[in-house]
């Protein structure tokens, strides 16, 4: 097999894992650890689509929508507690996958019906503002790797499920202040024009977008982060250069590159905050006690056990970040405040 570069290894490996895998089998996402996830981020929506100016309608958009699961539990929470931001907002999921976009209509109409429209890319929207949400969607996007060999740099290929590199004058960098022999920068283009993408259509047409996702937060690097291409099969960490379409293949998202990518791009940038402290200023820890208080004590648990899950420094709560893009001079949003 003649090698691939990377970031085409991975897309290929995904593209064939999603048509063929229930990924919820091998991974669990936060939508599915607690329904006060998406209660919550719904009402987030709601309460972001007010501060840029109630727009009626309003495109309400999940990238990556997973099962489906995140965006019930949000219309469902704003049908009930904020129904002029339920009429206004307009569904559309940007999914690629059929099975899972069979499994989001069947969550939907389940549970909170209302009419649904899927796209293949962000750039297939209709005109008009939007609020966007995309939790874990950026990991899975395809990456390159770079090492430094001397003064020059070799990019990592996949051939023969080893790796193999070649001499490269590598595409524009995150901004390091130096990179040891042997060390690993990785990029993500798709990711970042993604940003650039969203970025344009706020600058144009307003709203925000929400990401959160595992990574590094947006300070200052000055070191190279190193290799975190991993993969999950079965539940468990595999080799990520297994067969293609074995394993589901992530990386840890570069903040301070999606938010330098998108500030080019026209948009002003909001965080990110750690996971928990997005939570908890929303009332993560509230919601889940009054859930809790009326449910058997089995439930009860599950309800906390869950809770725990997403805030605790030493499962999600730190090594997942939150950030929002905004058009210019938008009002701070809720969570993400760095005090």
């Amino acid at each position: 097999m003649i090698a691939e570069r990377l970031d085409q290894f991975m897309a290929r490996a995904n593209a064939i894992y999603y048509a063929s895998h229930d990924p919820f089998a091998d991974f669990t996402t936060a939508p599915e650890v607690s329904q006060v996830f998406g209660e919550l981020l719904g009402l987030w929506a709601a309460i972001a689509w007010d501060r840029v100016g109630r727009p009626d309608p309003v495109l309400l958009v999940e990238a990556g929508p997973g099962r489906g699961t995140l965006m019930a539990d949000a219309l469902r929470a704003v049908a009930r507690a904020q129904p002029d931001f339920a009429a206004a907002a307009q569904v559309h999921l940007i999914e690629t996958s059929p099975r899972l976009r069979a499994a989001q209509a069947a969550r939907l109409q389940q549970a909170a019906p209302k009419q649904v429209t899927w796209h293949q890319a962000l750039s297939e929207l209709p005109d008009g503002p939007m609020i966007l949400l995309a939790n874990e969607f950026l990991d899975a996007l395809p990456i390159r790797q770079f090492v430094r060999r001397g003064t020059g740099w070799a990019e990592r290929y996949v051939g023969n499920g080893a790796w193999v590199e070649e001499p490269v004058v590598p595409p524009a960098l995150p901004p390091l202040r130096s990179v040891a022999e042997g060390r690993i920068v990785e990029i993500n283009e798709p990711a970042r024009a993604f940003a650039a993408v969203a970025a344009a259509r706020l600058r144009t047409f307003g709203g925000v977008a929400l990401f959160i996702d595992y990574g590094a937060d947006a300070g200052a690097r000055t070191e190279a982060p190193g290799d975190t291409l991993q993969a999950i099969a079965d539940g468990r960490m595999v080799n990520p250069l297994s067969a293609a379409g074995s394993a589901d293949l992530t990386a840890h998202v570069d903040f301070a590159d999606l938010a330098r990518a998108a500030a080019a791009a026209g948009a002003a940038v909001q965080g990110p905050v750690t996971q928990r402290r997005f939570l908890l200023q929303l009332g993560a820890r509230e919601r889940t006690e009054r859930l809790a208080a009326s449910a058997p004590p089995h439930q009860a648990e599950t309800l906390r056990g869950g809770l725990a899950r997403l805030i605790d420094a030493a499962q999600m709560g730190t090594l997942f970040k939150v950030m929002a893009l905004t058009a210019p001079h938008c009002p701070a949003l809720p969570g993400l405040a760095e005090d």
